[in-house]
């Protein structure tokens, strides 16, 4: 695999850079701001438990759905064709998510927005990498890391915000209606700034692969989302688990028959690389649920308004963020594993304090009391996050950096929407035992009991304990991997691969 090279710089870089850091953005703000809205669904939509876990779950099974694909394509027609696709795609499904008239029809332009975004990310770092001189690269590289901070601190926060202004009447809807004039001013400034840009050796899609593991992957998270009959439930999980071993042999013949598989299977020969993949999905689930049955613990349990609950968000965020940066640059290149390892510790402690604390003052906990509990888990999760894919990528070979770097993107999400499922099924299992079903649209339009708060306080508190025990698991796995961390540079590793 080979990436190009421009004899001399594009005058307009820093402008692409600056188009393409905002798309970056704003796929990021959109995978978290809609938890902070789900409340506010509830009221408007009349949805029901598993339909507000598919709003918050199918935008990241459609992004996962097309990554892999998607930087083929880009490799193939060009990344900037690909980002505008994508860009204006995402832009057309944020306003079908606006307009949305029933659950159905957001949990479905939900994927559509995932997927969309799919298609436009892969394309973001491929474009630095063509557009940039090697020694400007580091910087604009390291330009994207701080928004991907920012972003992922600032989607509860904005959320929380646009639906407590009620713009227009709108409720939640401006969380999705914002990205329409943004969305339409990056196209146009992509158009103008972006150069095209190509691989000379690109791979061959696997649409059959994909198709496969779409399917796999629908069949696994469905039954566990939609909460069917048993009997069902472990037929649909069996046919997941079936696809994924014809995708596997589809893969092996593919890659000894015609090349360019989907999923590269050698990757999984490296120990690191495909217990470090088990890892990363593990981890995904022990944090992905947490935000979704939060804000509905604040908003719905609490009665706290979307803008204090997003704002209590700023403890966790913050930390995280700190964190990540303090573990790349000073700890793992130090201390390796051992960092993941006290992150994951960190997290569990964060996690099971919280719950201490929610059982021990019901109804009447308030932000400072959580800010504690809140910060360590913060601290835990920007421990992990930041080094984890390095850590994975360690024994991976130069000539597979970029396969493999695509594949964990997607496995993440996957990871994120199962965690949503499983964290959904959890939660409400504890819930339904004191507030019925019919009750939780009630709750979101402010007819709030006692009971109903004590129901909500109960279920959240024990909730908590099962991300704990993920990352007792995570915790365990994690001495599979090696002691040290190579922090590696992806763009010299591409480059040093021969044509």
């Amino acid at each position: 695999m080979s990436y190009e090279m421009h004899a001399e710089a594009d005058p307009r870089r820093w402008l692409a850079l600056a188009v393409i850091l905002f798309a970056g953005f704003m796929d990021l703000l959109d995978m978290t701001i809609v938890n902070v809205a789900i409340p506010s669904i509830l009221r408007d939509l009349h949805a029901g438990y598993t339909q507000i876990e598919w709003v918050a779950a199918g935008y990241a099974l459609g992004f996962s759905a097309v990554l892999i694909v998607a930087g083929r394509l880009g490799d193939l027609y060009g990344r900037k064709r690909l980002f505008l696709i994508g860009m204006s795609g995402f832009t057309a499904a944020s306003v079908l998510c606006g307009v949305a008239a029933d659950p159905g029809m957001l949990i479905g332009t939900r994927f559509l927005q995932g997927a969309m975004a799919g298609t436009m990310v892969p394309q973001i770092l491929s474009i630095i990498r063509a557009t940039f001189p090697a020694g400007e690269r580091a910087k604009a590289y390291g330009l994207f890391g701080a928004v991907v901070g920012l972003a992922s601190s600032a989607g509860l926060i904005v959320g929380g915000l646009l639906v407590q202004w009620d713009l227009f009447g709108l409720q939640w809807r401006p969380v999705f209606l914002v990205n329409v004039p943004l969305g339409i001013a990056a196209v146009v400034a992509g158009q103008l700034v972006i150069r095209e840009a190509r691989s000379p050796a690109a791979a061959r899609l696997d649409l059959v692969g994909a198709v496969l593991a779409l399917a796999a992957t629908v069949l696994l998270i469905y039954p566990l989302t939609e909460w069917v009959d048993p009997g069902l439930a472990v037929l649909l999980l069996a046919a997941g688990a079936a696809l994924l071993v014809v995708l596997v042999g589809y893969e092996r013949r593919r890659a000894r028959t015609t090349g360019s598989p989907l999923v590269v299977l050698d990757l999984f020969r490296a120990r690191t690389f495909s217990a470090g993949t088990a890892l990363l999905v593990i981890f995904a689930i022990s944090f992905a649920g947490f935000f979704f049955a939060w804000t509905l613990y604040m908003q719905v349990g609490l009665g706290w308004t979307p803008a204090h609950a997003g704002l209590t968000a700023v403890a966790f965020a913050f930390a995280a963020m700190v964190a990540s940066a303090v573990s790349v640059v000073a700890l793992t290149p130090r201390f390796g594993r051992r960092v993941l390892m006290g992150g994951a510790l960190a997290n569990a402690a964060g996690f099971a304090g919280y719950s201490v604390l929610v059982a021990h003052y019901g109804r009447a906990i308030n932000s400072w009391e959580m800010l504690a509990p809140l910060a360590v888990s913060g601290i835990g999760f920007g421990l992990v996050i930041a080094p984890m894919v390095d850590l994975i990528l360690t024994d991976v070979p130069a000539a597979e950096a970029g396969a493999a770097s695509g594949m964990l993107s997607a496995v993440q999400e996957f990871g994120m929407a199962l965690g949503v499922a499983l964290a959904g099924m959890v939660f409400f299992a504890y819930l339904g035992d004191t507030v019925p079903a019919d009750r939780l649209t009630a709750m979101a339009s402010g007819a709030v009991r006692p009971a109903d708060t004590h129901g909500f306080t109960r279920a959240f508190s024990l909730s908590l304990w099962y991300p704990v025990g993920i990352l007792g698991v995570f915790f365990a796995g994690l001495f599979a991997l090696p002691r040290q961390v190579r922090i590696r540079d992806l763009d010299t590793d591409l480059e040093a691969v021969p044509a």
